[in-house]
């Protein structure tokens, strides 16, 4: 089965207003940078993707989707995530590629492994993947790619559960232990920290952005 991963990507000093009232949200284009960097690190070592493309108008992330080697399409209008989602979706089937993994650019633990096993798993319709409070979305793998029409934002699992049931797809909710934690609060940021204290090797743009910010006192 031809996969692709799609990673959407807005504007990263859009970004930073989820982090406001945290002394992190100065800093959070650079983190957003660090991250998606991150993200695509673990991307590249899943081995059941056929391609890997950022969907941007963001001139940094090009950048760093250009350094990770992956492909990456421009989003002229940079609306947000699921417009940038659909261009991509819309580049797959037009590739021919049969199944779409949908990933959060704010994820930066995600392990290539883990998605393998989901991949693997993949039959016709959706699988779900949410993040650590079970309210949203970190990643969507569609097959075939336009299974259903992408609903991110705050409480998108039942959105998304929702238009499989009206598609009449099969849906799945996929554990995917290193994408629960996205970048959203202060607690997410709290959780990062205490995540990449216990094992220092992983995330290491997101790690040495976090170092960065403790050494400007942020």
């Amino acid at each position: 089965m031809r996969a692709t991963a799609i990673i959407p990507v807005k504007r990263f000093e859009a970004a930073k207003r989820r982090l406001s009232g945290t002394g992190a949200a100065s800093h959070r284009p650079a983190l957003a940078r660090a991250m998606l960097a991150d993200v695509l690190l673990g991307l590249n070592e899943a081995r059941l993707l056929d391609r890997i493309v950022v969907v941007t108008g963001e001139p940094e992330a090009v950048e760093v989707a250009e350094e990770a080697g992956v492909e990456h399409l421009v989003d002229p209008d940079d609306r947000g995530h699921v417009e940038a989602a659909a261009i991509g979706v819309a580049d797959a089937i037009a590739r021919g590629d049969e199944c779409v993994a949908l990933i959060a650019g704010d994820c930066p633990l995600l392990e290539g492994f883990e998605l393998d096993r989901e991949l693997d798993a993949q039959a016709p319709g959706v699988a779900l993947i949410p993040d650590r409070h079970g309210t949203g979305t970190n990643g969507l793998i569609l097959t075939p790619p336009d299974a259903i029409e992408p609903a991110f934002g705050p409480d998108s699992r039942e959105r998304h559960l929702a238009r499989a049931r009206e598609a009449g797809v099969r849906c799945r909710i996929a554990t995917v232990p290193s994408m629960a934690l996205d970048l959203d609060t202060g607690e997410d940021l709290r959780q990062l920290v205490l995540a990449l204290a216990a094992d220092p090797e992983r995330a290491p743009a997101t790690s040495a952005a976090l170092r960065q910010l403790g050494e400007t006192g942020g």
